[in-house]
């Protein structure tokens, strides 16, 4: 068992309430500031941080204090900051939980600062735009984002191609919820009021400050520029099986948000990652030498079967424990008769409207992704629709 000190340590249950709240009295005065900061594996990290994060407290006068919540990593992280004594970090053990999004609703509930602010322990977020930030929550924002995305922020020179990619379509696929640049970004701050007005969090994976716009209902959302540096010391845990459940995450708040509307949506946002899959694979192919003619049906081909394989784990999770043969099948019969459809609904239109050739393209797309959906929908997931609703029935009776 990791040791405890004074101001130090252990939670383990998920989400528990801290009793430990802002007095009347305090609420007067400046409004205190909690840093919540997630932690595995960060022991080198850590004196940096602190030492940055003193800087800003004494330079700004700040009345701030720091929950490290550490998911036991048993790597000297606690006793470092044990060793340090500073009176103002709180350093919390979880015990039988692990993951950043719930390390950080943890902080949040532990902590007592009027204004919440979460940030890395990597060094990539820098400590001193964190009073910009607060200014921003006393003219009256809910939200407040160091956004590497909007003019004047800024990313390290270092960063490839496909991590500048990755980090493009996830901001992409978020953008049913929120405007903002850069709603990946790991840095933020709320005040504790509109934390609290947040329900039924579900997070999973890393991407917490989405969950918090969307089930706090931030409405008046600020991005401020910042410099995102690359980690020095340790090793990243964005992993592929993070990037999933990203994925798995939005699937959660488009229910959250849409409601019966969420499927549709899903199979949108499926069917857009279908289309850039779809053309990288056609270039791919057309450049090591593949005649144009095979290589557009194999790139349909691919795409068909990215946009069966997320539809059936994302869009329509309910049928994944089906045969996949068989659905597979269904769909690829029912995608080959959405695109006849497609070609028919724009001849139509150009039979009409000859003059709107590209008019009549979109209206041919829209047309086609309607049957395809609905066809989804009530054919080739049909079956586990149908033993859901009779569950629903007899449990409801």
């Amino acid at each position: 068992m990791t040791p405890m000190w004074p101001g130090r340590s252990a939670i383990e249950s998920p989400f528990a309430r801290s009793e430990r709240r802002p007095t009347a009295a305090s609420r007067t005065a400046a409004p205190s500031v909690t840093i919540i900061v997630p932690t595995y594996r960060e022991v080198e990290n850590l004196p940096h941080l602190i030492d940055r994060l003193a800087q800003v407290r004494d330079a700004a006068a700040l009345p701030l204090d720091l929950v490290i919540v550490d998911d036991d990593s048993q790597d000297g992280s606690a006793e470092l900051v044990a060793a340090r004594s500073e009176a103002w970090i709180q350093f919390v053990v979880r015990r039988g939980a692990r993951g950043l999004s719930t390390a950080v609703l943890d902080g949040m509930n532990h902590a007592r600062g009027d204004i919440l602010v979460c940030m890395d322990a990597d060094l990539s977020h820098p400590p001193h735009v964190i009073p910009q930030m607060l200014a921003k929550l006393q003219e009256g924002a809910d939200f407040v984002v160091g956004s590497r995305y909007i003019e004047g922020g800024s990313t390290s020179d270092d960063w490839g191609f496909f991590r500048w990619l990755n980090s493009r379509v996830a901001t992409l696929l978020a953008r049913p919820f929120t405007a903002l640049q850069d709603p990946m970004a790991g840095f933020f701050a709320l005040k504790r009021e509109t934390f609290e007005r947040g329900r039924d969090f579900a997070p999973v994976g890393y991407k917490i400050g989405l969950e918090l716009v969307v089930r706090c209902r931030c409405e008046r959302v600020v991005e401020i520029p910042i410099h995102f540096e690359d980690r020095q010391f340790g090793e990243s845990k964005l992993t592929f099986r993070q990037q999933l459940l990203y994925l798995r995450h939005l699937r959660r708040l488009y229910i959250f948000k849409y409601g019966h509307w969420s499927q549709l949506i899903q199979f949108l946002v499926v069917g857009g990652l279908g289309t850039l899959v779809n053309l990288l694979c056609l270039t791919l192919l057309v450049g090591v030498g593949v005649s144009v003619q095979s290589a557009v049906a194999g790139a349909i081909v691919v795409a068909m079967c990215f946009n069966f394989a997320l539809n059936r784990r994302f869009s329509f999770a309910q049928a994944r424990h089906g045969s996949w043969v068989r659905q597979f099948l269904t769909y690829a019969a029912a995608s080959s008769i959405g695109a006849l459809v497609n070609y028919a609904a724009a001849l139509l239109i150009l039979r009409y409207a000859p003059a709107h050739l590209r008019g009549a393209a979109l209206g041919g797309i829209a047309a086609g992704t309607a049957f395809n959906f609905l066809a989804s929908r009530y054919l080739v997931f049909r079956l586990a629709h149908v033993r859901l609703a009779s569950n629903e029935r007899s449990t409801r009776s």
